[in-house]
This record gives C-alpha cells, structure tokens and sequence, in this order.
C-alpha cells in the first residue's frame, strides 16, 4: 500500500505550523490535519499576547538588564523543581531550550521577520530566594503583532509549502486512531467533520459527513492539551492544589480538549504529568466573548491589594504578578475558588494589561501611533471597557460603596467595610517614608527601580484612599483555564516514547501535547513566555527529526 504523505502533523497550531515549515524545507510531502475550519489556523497562539523569553537579547541590554544562560538555567530549574523519575527528558529539554534562548533563537525568528516591543516585561517575579521560583530578571519579549504575529511566519511557510505542492491541508479532519500496518505508527484515522464558516475561535459543528484513513512514514501529534474541556481539567486537578474549582472560566476555546492525547495513549505513547497545569488567578470574564465562558487574564503591575474572598490579604509574596501557581494553591485553601483586587484609577491606568491579541489592537496592529496613545491615555481603551461593562468590576467614589458593590457580586456578603478600611489604610501609612516593614510596599519601590516598569508597569507610590487617585476600583478575580503542563514522552529528537522508554517507532509529538517538550519542560511552574517559545522549538526539532527519518 502506498504512502499519501512523506508525514502526517495532527493539529495546525503554532508547533504544528513550525513542524510542518521545517519538513517542507527538508522537500517531504506533508498532511496537516485539525479537526477545526481553516480560519482557524495558529490555534491558541493566535489569540496570545505574544511573549517569548529570550536570554541577554539587545532589547534587554539596552533596558541595562544583565542576564545570561546560567542565571536563566538557575531560574528554571529553580521554578521547575523537578522531582520524578520521569522528569528525565523533561530535565534534558529544560537544557536545551534554555540553551536556544541564550542562543540562536532570537536570529531565527528574527531572520523571519519578527520584531519585538523595546521595553522587557518582568513576569513571574516569585519573590522567594535566588533557586527558588522566578525570574531574576525581566524576559518577557512582546511580539511586535502579537499572536498574529508569530503565527505569520510558519503559516507563510506552510502555504509556500502548499503552493510548491508539497503540504495538503485537510481541515475539518478529526482523527480517533493511530495503528500500524506495519512495524512502525504510519495510519491515522478519524472522522471527517461537515464544513463549518464559523468565526475564529467560536464553537464549530461536530457533525460527521465522512470518515478518512491516511498513511505516512511519520506522525507527528501537535493537537494541543485540556484547558478548553473542564472536566479533564477536573479530572487531572492535583491534590496538592486542594479541590478543584466548582467554578472556572476559560483562557481557550473548547476545541482545546485533549481528545487526541488519549488516541495516542491508545496506540501506545506514554502521558507522563498528566497533573501539573497552569491556570492563572487572575481571569475576569470577557464583556464581549468570543467562546463559551471566556475570560481575559490581567497582566498586572505589582501595586493592587489583593484580597481573598473575606477581605484578608494574600500572604507574601504573593503579590500581583509574582508566583501564579503559589497564589492558586492558597486561594484553593480559603474555601472560596475567587478574589479580589482593591485599587485606584491611577493604578489601573498604569499597571493593567489584558492579555490576548483581540484585547491589545494597537500592539496586533502594529500601530506605533496607538502605542503612544495607549501611554497617553488615563486607563486604555480595552481596560477602560471592561471597567465599564465587565461582570466583574466595581468603580465607585468611596469604599462603602466599594464594598456595596462587591458583596452584591458574590453569593454572600463576605466583606467587612470597617475591616477593609483598616487593611487599606495601614497600606497607605506606609507609604509616608521611602522605607517600610510592608513587602508590598517595598515590591513596588523595586520594581520602578527598573526602568521599563517605572516607564510602563508600576504606578508612582500613593494613597490608595487618596480622592485625587480615584474613584476606587475592585475587581472579582476568577480561576482561568489555560495549560497543560504535561504531556506525551518525548527524547530530544521528539520521538514520542512508550511507557517502557523505547521509542514509539513513526510518532513523534511537539507543542503543548508533549509539555512543551519531553512531557513536560516546565515542571510544576513556568517563568511565562515560554509556551510559544516551546511550540516553536520542539515543533522545529520535531520536524526535522521526522525529515531526517523518512525516505
């Protein structure tokens, strides 16, 4: 029986797109299959912020940011906290992609077009000592087009690929098998699904107009992990996060469902850290949503007091911005699975970003005008809408009305208008003198020691009772969906092994599917910008591998 394709990649994300790019240079004859229509194409990162981690790149020299590959490796290993048997391939990808962002990536994406926003965002500070969580330094590189603009070049070169008659690509292609004819995985099955003209990211039809069998010398699965399907979520909650949230909202579209993590679980591919994730604390829910239950992440400078669901400060250091899974595993101890931020106009105008592409118009645009405007203005256009119209804010002159405001949000009264005035004003007498026993406090004094963050993130200190800084704001703060931090096995040519740790011969995976590489390069925690950066490299060693193994 003859071969339909030299390779067949299952999922046209961003890692797909990379794998499928690399192949084509190499001259193989692709098949990219996604269960979704073709206005689909990127997948999840064509909804992202666009952040990808570089180490000691010129945008960061020239912000006087002295970094290198052993401080970066130190971060990592230290946020990773590796401690499995399984964690072996996990470790050697940890290496090796620290290694590709002090090193040949940024020239690569950049020899492809790509350019970066100047200022260096400082994500996931951790605020613990120098091995533990966090970045040391910033690295957070915003993509000049966001999302958009990192899928732009891979999907250039897939459709070259197809112009040269080299790559199909067969949309609306669910796949529900893997097997062998012979001794390697070389057949993919599935369902054929009617066609569907709905917009990007907006639920599809699940009706099936056919079925298909297709057969290569290679697989590589690129289709994703769980965070749109809340009860695999659910399913896979560690118990070292406490119960799972009887609520959530969702950072990704529900084709996002891990369907295909279980067809090659099937055929034979180990599924190592199926319980680590990463879902961020801070999702508010979309004014204007694209997908069922979708929330918006706020990228937050360090300056808002964050409050659990009874009013009580969160312990340090968890501050806005500086260890997401920490601040996920105390939430999920107070009993309540929501809390707030209690601030002000002048720190809302200054700190808030909204993650995603849609959410960031001027940046997706690459509209340097509406960057100088978004600088200029008192809240930006996209805060100032969900302060407006979001289910989850509250915008009131003063605090008892605040308060009003909030308890009306939940499903009790929890918070204490006399309590909350006492924790906000021993917050705001410490902003008397330039020292101060708050850790919060002196976050912030920090952080605008940094210069991108004094220019860009962190408000000047300030009375956050202050009328001339108002009116107060509070914002509900939801459980968003997002990553899967585990994955499919993975060696570091890709090759998807089996639970034995022999190679699953023909398979090979990438992307999110393969945590990002290995089955799970991040360990327990990411630094952030590191979910593209990691669909771009192992889907680019996937494709090449693959290229080198077939005829």
């Amino acid at each position: 029986m003859a071969y339909d394709a030299d390779v067949i990649v299952i999922g046209a994300g961003l890692a797909g797109l990379a794998a499928t790019a690399e192949l084509v240079d190499a001259g193989r004859k692709v098949i990219l299959l996604d269960q979704e229509p073709e206005q689909s194409i990127g997948g999840q990162a064509h909804w992202s912020f666009g952040g990808l981690f570089f180490v000691d790149s010129p945008e960061q020299r020239r912000m006087r940011i002295r970094d290198g590959r052993a401080l970066a490796l130190q971060d990592w290993m230290g946020t990773a906290a590796f401690d499995r048997p399984e964690d072996h391939w996990p470790r050697k990808w940890a290496e090796a992609y620290v290694d590709f962002a002090a090193g040949e990536k940024r020239s690569w994406l950049h020899q492809q077009g790509m350019r970066w926003f100047p200022v260096v965002s400082w994500a996931e500070r951790g605020g613990y000592d120098a091995n533990g969580h966090g970045n040391s330094v910033p690295r957070f590189h915003i993509t000049w087009g966001t999302g958009p603009g990192v899928v732009a070049p891979f999907e250039r070169r897939v459709r070259e690929g197809v112009a040269r008659g080299l790559v199909q690509l067969r949309f609306r292609h669910r796949v529900t098998g893997l097997s062998r004819s012979a001794g390697a995985v070389d057949t993919v099955s599935g369902e054929i699904l009617e066609p569907s003209g709905v917009e990007r990211g907006r639920a599809s039809g699940r009706a099936v107009a056919g079925a298909f069998e297709l057969r290569a010398q290679a697989v590589i699965v690129t289709s994703g992990g769980i965070g749109g399907n809340h009860e695999l979520v659910r399913a896979n909650w560690p118990a070292r996060l406490g119960a799972p949230p009887e609520r959530m909202i969702s950072g990704v579209p529900a084709h996002v469902d891990g369907r295909m993590l279980g067809v090659a679980e099937d055929a034979g591919a180990h599924f190592i850290n199926r319980d680590r994730m990463w879902h961020y604390t801070e999702g508010i829910q979309n004014w204007n949503p694209i997908w069922d239950k979708h929330g918006i992440r706020i990228l937050p400078g360090p300056s808002s007091l964050w409050l659990d669901a009874r009013g009580n400060r969160l312990p340090v250091p968890l501050f806005p911005g500086f260890d997401t899974l920490g601040t996920l595993e105390h939430i999920m101890s107070t009993g309540y699975d929501y809390t707030w931020f209690v601030l002000d106009q002048k720190i809302i105008g200054k700190e808030f970003a909204l993650s995603g592409s849609e959410q960031n118009p001027d940046f997706t645009g690459k509209s340097v005008k509406g960057v100088f405007q978004r600088a200029r203005a008192e809240v930006p256009g996209p805060v100032k809408a969900f302060m407006d119209k979001g289910a989850d804010f509250v915008v009131e002159k003063d605090l008892g009305a605040l308060v009003r405001g909030m308890n009306a949000l939940t499903k009790e009264p929890l918070i204490d208008e006399a309590e909350l005035r006492r924790v906000i004003t021993a917050r705001d007498r410490e902003i008397a003198n330039p020292f101060t026993k708050d850790l919060q406090v002196m976050a912030v004094r920090g952080s605008r020691a940094y210069l991108g963050d004094r220019l860009t993130r962190t408000a000047t200190p300030h009375r956050i009772l202050d009328p001339k800084a108002g009116p107060l704001v509070a914002v509900r703060l939801n459980i968003l969906t997002r990553k899967t931090l585990g994955g499919l096995e993975t060696d570091l040519s890709s090759q998807v092994l089996t639970e034995g740790g022999d190679p699953l011969s023909g398979v090979y995976a990438a992307g999110e599917a393969a945590g990002f590489g290995g089955g799970g390069v991040h360990g327990y925690r990411a630094l952030e910008g590191t979910f593209l950066g990691g669909c771009l490299f192992s889907g680019r060693t996937a494709g090449r591998a693959a290229a080198k193994a077939v005829d």
